[in-house]
């Protein structure tokens, strides 16, 4: 069974089911590096010893790894999309505004063998913005488990939800000033902001947010899964996004979903949901008109996430990569 050497700076549910996705056809060891010292020469042996490097993102953890593989004649497959490839000087956003590290990201995704990347807008703003060629760049869509099953008939919660780690770059990223401000205009409509709190943001958010605004803090899975079941509508009100798994898990759940027209969320929501321009009033009009959706909505933003974005659609493209690179197709 060939080797390969899975590299990563922070976990997440998405990195962890791509490992899994992995593991199913060959010997997977994880590389976490969380910062720029590390063992090089265990790292150089891990390198030796596998068959492929494949890594998250194009960035500062990668870079080394991907140069390894080159020296070594080792293929290698880098998934990118997101604060890789952006560049958005107006919100702070993005590898490709920073001299160093834009250099960095451009080498790895430059000399990788394989690029992968979740959304087909993502693909667009590697080469936009990194001059990335598209043809190299497989679109393989995130994989989505579904805890939830068959939605059970009836009305919801006049809840609007957001998901999202409270911290200064996400108060202009994933629009949580944004969705604590549309709050204002719905004051029958319970605005629930679920995510821990990493910085003052939290307490910033709070002291403007009007009676009907709730900030939960860090919640557990479970608990999270049982407010995506009762909310009506689920709100991502992004600068950015270059998938939106949140979303796509509150679809699951039967969630209405509103947007911006922000990265790759009309790609995930297409017509399921509602997509508004940025702004308070027109976030708030866009969680009442989802309000008045019934179940016929909630069926249909399930089900385009069943058949777009399942389990098995990522097992498939992911594996298919990676078996081309290691010359296994």
């Amino acid at each position: 069974m060939k080797r390969i050497l899975f590299v990563f700076s922070r976990p997440s549910s998405f990195i962890a089911i791509d490992q899994a996705v992995l593991e199913q056809r060959w010997r997977v060891t994880p590389w976490r590096q969380q910062g720029p010292l590390f063992n090089l020469p265990r790292l150089v042996r891990e390198v030796a010893r596998s068959d492929l490097v494949f890594g998250w993102f194009a960035s500062w953890h990668t870079f080394v790894p991907v140069v390894l593989a080159r020296l070594l004649r080792k293929p290698s497959v880098v998934v990118i999309g997101g604060f890789d490839t952006a560049r958005m000087p107006e919100i702070g956003y993005g590898l490709q505004q920073r001299g160093i590290m834009r250099r960095v990201s451009r080498w790895v995704m430059r000399h990788a063998t394989r690029l992968v990347t979740n959304s087909y807008y993502s693909r667009e703003e590697a080469a936009a913005n990194a001059g990335v060629d598209p043809g190299r760049v497989t679109v393989v869509y995130h994989g989505v488990p579904d805890p939830f099953g068959e939605l059970p008939a009836g009305s919801r919660e006049r809840v609007a939800l957001t998901v999202g780690i409270v911290d200064r770059p996400n108060v202009e990223r994933k629009g949580l000033r944004l969705f604590v401000e549309a709050a204002a205009h719905l004051p029958d409509v319970t605005f629930v902001l679920a995510g821990r709190w990493d910085d003052a943001s939290a307490d910033e958010l709070r002291a403007q947010a009007t009676p009907n605004v709730t900030l939960t803090g860090w919640v557990e899975q479970e608990v999270l899964n049982r407010r995506m079941r009762e909310a009506a509508v689920y709100v991502q009100a992004s600068a950015h996004e270059g998938f939106g798994m949140s979303v796509a898990e509150a679809m699951l759940a039967g969630c209405i979903p509103v947007t911006t027209r922000a990265g790759a969320l009309p790609e995930v929501v297409d017509e399921t949901g509602v997509q508004v321009d940025a702004g308070p009033r027109q976030l708030a009009a866009g969680v009442e008109q989802a309000l008045a959706m019934g179940d016929a909505a909630r069926a249909r933003a399930r089900q385009r996430v069943l058949e777009h974005f399942g389990l098995e659609v990522r097992e498939r493209g992911l594996q298919q990569v990676v078996a081309e690179a290691l010359g296994e197709a």
